[in-house]
C-alpha cells in the first residue's frame, strides 16, 4: 500500500513539472498593444508563446482592461511563469495607433490600479501614478495620494482612469439619530447644545438637528464625528460644500 501511494505522489509531481518549470517572466514597464493583446505585449522574455491571442484590443485611443488571475493562468498554460509580485487584479492595457498621436501628450496623474464599486473606501493599494492622454485628465485631479485615501467612491470606477475629486466623497461622519454636538462661535461668543440627527451626514455636509429638549429643528453643518457647527462658520462651510455639488454636477 505504502509503494502505491509513493507511486502517487511521483506521478502527481511529474504531472505538475511543467508547471513548475516555466520559463519565469515579468510584465513590461509599459504594456500596449496595436491591436489583438498578446502575452509578448504584456511579458518580457515571452519567447514563442509571445504570439498567443489574449484578448481583444481596445479602440485607438483608449486602454483594455484584462484580469490579470486570467492572464496568470493562460501564461501559465504556455510555459510562462509570472509570479504576480505586485498582487495586480486588473491589467490596464492601452491601445496604440494613428489615433493615440492625435490624442496630444501623455500626462502622468494619479490613477486608479484596479475598478471601485459605489460605496468603496479608496486604499493607499487602490491607487497607482500612471501616464493618460492630457484631454483625459479632469480639472479636479488630486496632486498627491493623501488627499484621497480614505474617500468614498461615488460610483463605479475603471482600472487605469484619473482619479477626480468629485467622483469621491468624505466618509459618512454623522449618523441619522446620533447625539452631536452642536456649536456657535461670533465675535468671541462660544455656545454649545446636543441634539439628535435626523440624517447621515459627512464633513462639511448640511445636516439637520433635532433639539432633545424643544424637539425644535435647526440646520447645521457637520465639522466632525458626531460634531457640527451653526451660525457665520456653518454659512461658511455651506457655501464651500455648494460650489463642490456645483462643479460635481457638471462632470
Amino acid at each position: 500500500m505504502r509503494g502505491l501511494k509513493f507511486i502517487g505522489v511521483v506521478l502527481a509531481l511529474m504531472w505538475a513539472a511543467p508547471a513548475l518549470a516555466g520559463q519565469p517572466v515579468s510584465l513590461r514597464g509599459q504594456v500596449s498593444a496595436s491591436g489583438p493583446i498578446t502575452l509578448g505585449d504584456l511579458f518580457d522574455n515571452s519567447g514563442q508563446a509571445g504570439g498567443v491571442v489574449i484578448g481583444n484590443g481596445a479602440p485607438a485611443g483608449m486602454s483594455a482592461v484584462l484580469d490579470a488571475g486570467a492572464v496568470q493562468r493562460i501564461a501559465r498554460s504556455h510555459g510562462l511563469d509570472w509570479d504576480n509580485p505586485g498582487a495586480l487584479q486588473r491589467i490596464v492595457v492601452p491601445s496604440v495607433g494613428a489615433a493615440v498621436a492625435s490624442a496630444g501628450p501623455m500626462v502622468e496623474v494619479l490613477t486608479y490600479s484596479r475598478s471601485l464599486t459605489a460605496g468603496e473606501i479608496v486604499q493607499p493599494t487602490d491607487l497607482a501614478f500612471g501616464k493618460v492622454p492630457s484631454f483625459a485628465v479632469p480639472a479636479d485631479a488630486p496632486r498627491d495620494a493623501d488627499s484621497v485615501i480614505g474617500k468614498v467612491v461615488r460610483r463605479p470606477l475603471r482600472a487605469g482612469s484619473a482619479v477626480a475629486a468629485h467622483d469621491l466623497s468624505n466618509p459618512i461622519l454623522v449618523k441619522r439619530d446620533d447625539v452631536v454636538e452642536v456649536s456657535y462661535h461670533t465675535d468671541g461668543i462660544s455656545l454649545t447644545l446636543q441634539g439628535k440627527a435626523m440624517a447621515d451626514a459627512a464633513a462639511g455636509e448640511p445636516v439637520a438637528i433635532q433639539n432633545m429638549a424643544s424637539k425644535k429643528i435647526i440646520q447645521a453643518v457637520v465639522t466632525g464625528a458626531d460634531e457640527a457647527v451653526v451660525g457665520p462658520e456653518a454659512e461658511a462651510l455651506r457655501a464651500a460644500h455648494q460650489t463642490t455639488s456645483q462643479f460635481a454636477a457638471l462632470r
